[in-house]
């Protein structure tokens, strides 16, 4: 019984001094620590520089309201001569518009002065050649027409036989009232297709002439109006153009271009800063790693994407990751773009980087830059007791 427990007793210090030497022996770093890329947030234009009162380390969003320039002495000479340019080309489109409405307005007049006129004008020749076909049947001795009033007839009879002015022989004075009737005649057909003869040579109403002679002038003004509407849209183009540069010299807000923390602020509220001058320091909490340092027989047993778990100190939960970048050592210089920078110590061994998806997705654990904790690559022997307790 005594050497059964004897066994026993080596069998369990054996166990417990081989948990404790695997358990130091596996791949582990000495100090790891949360880490993530700073932002450097730079002023658009030149200007005075506006900050909201946000403590350090406030969260921010993507998109978020961070600052403001503004820029009261930003040229805008050439934007108020766009403007004028046009302004006088919308008044030169309104003085066109006008012109052809009244010129418009006068043609239309004048054709309906015209078709007054035409209508008179051939009521006229009816009348005119009506007595001349009487004048010539009373001439001829043939039969009258029943239309005609007495009244004419009593007028006729009194007439002399010979027209004013003509011969007085009787064959000319026929003659003469025939001639009349067929230039009536003629007078009439033309008039009825829209020529008017009168002195021997086509006519037309001047109303219908000063109305052929506006035609013109509103295809002028038509193309004029369709030109300058034309002029107009690419100085509308233009002085938008100018407008949204005047805007961005004149500065505005700045968003937030990542989802972070205010980690530094470079510039003071109300100062004065140049374009591209350093306004606020932001860190990309979506871009976060875990930073730590190795032994050389650790580093020299590591490739990118070799898995690698993360602890934070005092917490229980345990973090899958990869290997994300190998270092190695007195890798100072690429710690400048990060918000934590490694300690001399750190320098003197191994610098490796993992990438622990788990982590950035957890909300309050993801952007806690400079939590510290460890780093394990292998397999530990107390691996199926913490996953007991998780």
């Amino acid at each position: 019984m005594k050497l059964l427990r004897m066994i026993l007793s080596i069998l369990l210090i054996a166990f417990a001094l081989w948990v404790i030497i695997a358990e130091q022996m596996s791949g582990a770093s000495a100090n790891a620590f949360i880490n993530a890329p700073v932002v450097t947030v730079r002023a658009d234009t030149a200007g005075n520089l506006s900050l909201p009162s946000t403590p350090f380390g406030a969260r921010v969003q993507k998109g978020e309201i961070i600052a403001a320039v503004d820029d009261p002495l930003v040229d805008t000479v050439r934007l108020h001569d766009l403007r004028m340019e046009q302004g006088f080309i919308e008044a030169e489109i309104t003085r066109i518009e006008a012109d052809l409405k009244s010129a418009t307005a006068l043609r239309e007049s004048l054709l309906e002065r015209a078709e007054t006129f035409r209508s008179a004008r051939l009521e006229e020749l009816r009348a005119r050649l009506d007595h001349a076909r009487i004048r010539l049947a009373i001439l001829e001795g043939g039969e009258l027409p029943d239309t005609i009033d007495q009244e004419v007839l009593s007028l006729v009879g009194e007439l002399p036989n010979r027209l004013p002015m003509e011969p007085g022989l009787a064959p000319l004075v026929l003659d003469h009232a025939r001639e009349r009737v067929e230039v009536l005649e003629i007078a009439l057909e033309a008039a009825q297709e829209g020529v008017f003869l009168g002195d021997g040579y086509n006519d037309s109403p001047n109303a219908e002439q000063r109305a052929t002679e506006l035609e013109t002038v509103i295809s002028e003004l038509e193309t004029r109006l369709v030109e300058a509407q034309s002029r107009v849209e690419t100085a509308i183009t233009r002085r938008q153009r100018e407008n949204l540069r005047v805007l961005a010299l004149g500065g505005g807000e700045i968003a937030s271009p990542v989802n972070g923390l205010y980690w530094e602020i470079l510039q003071a509220d109300g100062v004065n800063v140049q374009r591209g001058d350093p306004i606020l320091r932001l860190v990309n909490c979506d871009a976060a790693i875990v930073t730590l340092s190795v032994t050389e027989r650790v580093f020299n047993s590591l490739s990118i994407g070799d898995a690698a778990s993360f602890r934070l100190t005092g917490e229980t939960p345990v973090y899958e990751g990869t290997v994300a970048r190998l270092a190695g050592a007195g890798a100072a210089t690429i710690y400048e773009a990060l918000a934590v920078a490694p300690s001399q110590k750190h320098l003197e061994r191994y610098d490796v980087a993992l990438l622990v998806p788990e982590l950035n997705a957890d909300s309050e654990r993801g952007c806690a830059v400079g939590r510290t904790g460890r780093a394990f690559f292998d397999e530990r022997p107390l691996n199926w007791v913490r996953d007991l307790f998780n």
